[in-house]
């Protein structure tokens, strides 16, 4: 049996996951990170992005992962995550809401303070609406 990386994502409000996985792909405020089987020992800080977790053959799932921070150690994968979410969970339209109008907002504001905060709001909606449409697309073929 091929050996296998244990993913733990936890979030202040729950265990979102706890799983074996061939590889995980998690962004990082440095850029995506993909870990194996074997890797080094390190912790990392995560930027909002798709955690990609990859399984033999063309498994695939992905999460929407908000910030927090991962910690790699013994073949052992620890996120804790401000937030994360698995496409089942997003509501798409909720979602397409949301950006539309920190789109609208980012465009009419002067104030630095509001448009920080609506270029966060747009790139979690993206992240969102990125992985929430994952689920009805064609898994990757081997």
């Amino acid at each position: 049996m091929a050996k296998k990386i244990h993913l733990r994502v936890v979030t202040p409000d729950a265990v979102k996951a706890e799983l074996s996985a061939d590889m995980v792909i998690m962004r990082c405020n440095t850029g995506d990170m993909g870990v194996l089987p074997g890797h080094e020992a390190c912790s990392a800080v995560l930027d909002y992005g798709v955690l990609r977790i990859m399984n033999e053959g063309s498994e695939e799932r992905r999460m929407a992962v908000f910030g927090g921070v991962a910690q790699i150690r013994d073949d052992v994968v620890s996120i804790l995550a401000n937030s994360a979410e698995w496409p089942e969970d997003i509501d798409h339209a909720k979602v397409e809401a949301a950006r539309d109008a920190a789109q609208r907002r980012l465009q009419e504001e002067t104030d630095d303070m509001d448009i920080a905060r609506d270029q966060v709001l747009l790139r979690r909606s993206l992240v969102q609406l990125e992985v929430s449409t994952y689920s009805t697309l064609n898994k990757p073929s081997s």
